[in-house]
């Protein structure tokens, strides 16, 4: 196969490939770069493999960063962009199921190729656009399939991630696992519990985020894989609850958690931030997706938000919510939604009009508790539109809330 219309980014590149080829050394474009480019999909990253070992690759370029040296990686800066170039590698010996105890560079384009994951990732290209496939991945991706380069349960001890790779790669793409393929998958699924968490979770994020999520999801309880997730084990009837949801689409990694969170039950903050803590995520994430929960609660209770829930919840935890509430039946029209919120009197505390400062400088309060409860109350009353943000109204408001409180 000759690809004669090639994406910018590859033209971009020609000239990297075509200075390696004239110091005498090969180099093609390969793996992700190629085979989205043959499904017509849009290019991330282009990615180039060469015979030249690192130390040569460096004195052909100018520019260069050792980004993964030891690995043979090597990225080549030209006009703005960032090229990893990779010289020709075998590897051997997976202790630890997912790196190389020992990585050796070669000449040979197929001896690279063989140490991939997936046919359709095992994919060279020339600069001229000629498709170099030896292990049969052109007729995998026209026929939807995922195969494993050579033995698959030598592919998935080398490293035991590339499972979750096969699953997010059906999602994404809507392929099918091969039989063989799968039938690995299913005899070594306990190896996924040596992978990092963190790893883990970004397949499973872009498995939930894929364009065909029933297709990922059937193969993770196919295959029993969900079994050896943090936290998952149990969540049989929640991923075929999943599975069941007419036609869906997450676009966040926030959507991913918050529907995770809601169809596991989870809804006060402790429960969510122990499955968010478990799966390693960031402490903004839990607050995002806690905030998320609550507002799915208001949406499924009554269709809206209270002042203060609107509040609360912010915009983009709102948006959040409504994406999901949508997927389970109950979302709202989300101009409505931002326009009940872009209507609240002030959006964050710091808006509020009068401060402690004010509060001391009034002698309404002394320094304490007091001041923190009266600077709650008029918070409150602003939001709930009982009083107006400007600094005199406040004042006369906590002069009243602290006649109440000492009294």
């Amino acid at each position: 196969m000759i690809l004669t219309q090639l994406p910018a980014a590859f033209q971009e590149a020609k000239p990297i490939i075509e200075t390696i080829e004239a110091a005498g050394f090969e180099a093609y474009f390969v793996g992700g770069c190629v085979r989205d480019t043959i499904l017509g999909k849009p290019l991330h990253d282009v990615d180039i493999a060469t015979s030249a070992f690192p130390a040569e690759v460096k004195q052909l370029f100018k520019r260069t960063v050792d980004t993964g040296i030891e690995h043979g990686t090597v990225m080549i800066l030209d006009h703005g962009n960032g090229y990893e170039t990779t010289t020709f590698r075998t590897e051997s010996g997976y202790q630890d199921f997912r790196r190389p105890d020992q990585v050796t560079f070669v000449r040979s384009l197929k001896e690279d190729l063989k140490r991939r994951d997936f046919t359709i990732n095992a994919l060279a290209m020339t600069a001229k656009g000629e498709v170099i496939d030896l292990f049969d991945g052109l007729a995998d991706l026209k026929r939807g399939v995922l195969r494993a380069v050579g033995v698959a349960e030598e592919r998935f001890h080398e490293d035991a991630l590339r499972m979750m790779r096969a699953v997010r790669f059906a999602s994404q793409l809507d392929f099918a696992i091969e039989p063989q393929t799968q039938q690995a998958i299913t005899d070594n699924a306990a190896l996924l519990t040596k992978i990092a968490v963190e790893r883990t979770r970004v397949e499973w994020e872009k498995l939930l985020m894929g364009q065909h999520p029933d297709a990922g999801l059937k193969s993770l309880l196919t295959t029993g894989l969900y079994q050896y997730m943090p936290m998952m084990a149990a969540q049989k009837p929640m991923l075929q609850q999943l599975l069941a949801l007419p036609d869906w689409h997450l676009s966040t990694i926030e959507s991913v958690w918050t529907l995770l969170s809601w169809q596991m039950q989870l809804r006060d903050a402790a429960a969510i931030r122990h499955l968010l803590k478990t799966w390693k995520t960031s402490n903004e994430l839990i607050s995002h997706v806690t905030a998320a929960v609550n507002a799915l609660n208001a949406l499924e209770r009554s269709g809206r938000l209270t002042s203060e829930e609107n509040f609360y919840t912010g915009l983009d935890a709102l948006t959040t919510a409504n994406q999901v509430a949508t997927i389970l039946g109950f979302g709202q029209d989300q101009a409505q939604l931002a326009q009940s919120y872009a209507s609240l009197p002030i959006h964050d505390k710091h808006e509020l009009a009068v401060n402690g400062g004010d509060l001391l400088k009034a002698k309404l309060v002394t320094p304490g508790p007091m001041m923190g409860s009266i600077l709650a109350a008029c918070l409150q009353a602003v939001i709930t539109g009982k009083v107006e943000n400007q600094q005199d109204a406040l004042l006369d408001f906590a002069r009243m809330v602290a006649d109440s409180k000492n009294h």
